[in-house]
């Protein structure tokens, strides 16, 4: 297992995806430590001083690719105190501290697997979606929800397996759909759904299933597999709040 390390990092680069929706570039003036895909990150938004303890922080998926070790990426949305701060206070060139890498949220080549994103429950999966290559031995079902479709915003690094991999299916979810345009853009209007999904699942009780989101979405989708008949130790949870 790789020593975690605490590094003082700056933030390059702000994206605002709206509705209170980020995500965050850092960057350390050298290289980060290897890390896995599915493992997380610890931020810390007051200085640390090695002589004292690690200040307040919160753990966030790294959704930067594991090759990309100049740069990493997270993406958080706002939920509690910690994170209205990072609204507040993040701006570009600022300092952070972050402890990295953690997590044994890690998929394995063992079986098809189907991953549940919620929201930004996605950058857990992004590090392995990049990752793939044809060499892949399995299938991969992506069922990936938001609140609308401009939320989901790993759908270019996800329609680019999706197009080209008939072993890789992705399935779209949105909460809202003011405008009606769910039917032109392949989305199904509503919750992550087990149901929704089981029947394109080509031997579900053989399969892996790997979930990422909001807490009431990881309870509501495992006691749906169990359902289904999906062994306990095929259910991996990452509990990400």
């Amino acid at each position: 297992m790789a020593i975690a390390q605490k590094l003082c990092c700056k933030v390059q680069r702000i994206v605002d995806h709206g509705e209170h929706v980020y995500t965050i570039d850092l960057v350390s003036g050298k290289l980060f430590p290897v890390f896995k895909p599915g493992q997380f990150l610890h931020l810390a938004l007051d200085t640390y001083d090695p002589a004292g303890f690690w200040p307040d922080s919160r753990v966030f998926s790294i959704a930067s690719p594991t090759h990309q070790r100049d740069r990493l990426s997270i993406t958080y949305s706002v939920r509690g105190r910690f994170t209205a701060r990072m609204e507040r206070e993040l701006t570009e060139e600022k300092k952070v501290w972050i402890k990295m890498p953690y997590g044994e949220f890690i998929i394995h080549a063992t079986s098809d697997v189907v991953l549940f994103a919620g929201g930004t429950g996605i950058t857990a999966f992004t590090a392995f979606l990049d990752g793939l290559t044809p060499a892949f031995p399995y299938r991969v079902y992506l069922v990936y929800g938001a609140r609308n479709a401009d939320l989901l915003i790993y759908r270019d690094l996800i329609q680019r397996w999706a197009t080209n991999d008939s072993r890789f299916l992705a399935f779209y979810f949105v909460e809202q759909d003011a405008y009606g345009e769910s039917a032109a853009r392949s989305e199904t209007v509503g919750q992550v759904s087990v149901a929704a999904v089981w029947s394109r699942i080509k031997n579900p009780l053989e399969t892996t299933y790997y979930i990422s989101g909001p807490p009431p979405m990881l309870k509501r989708i495992s006691r749906d597999l169990s359902e289904c008949g999906i062994r306990v130790d095929a259910i991996r949870i990452d509990a990400w709040e």
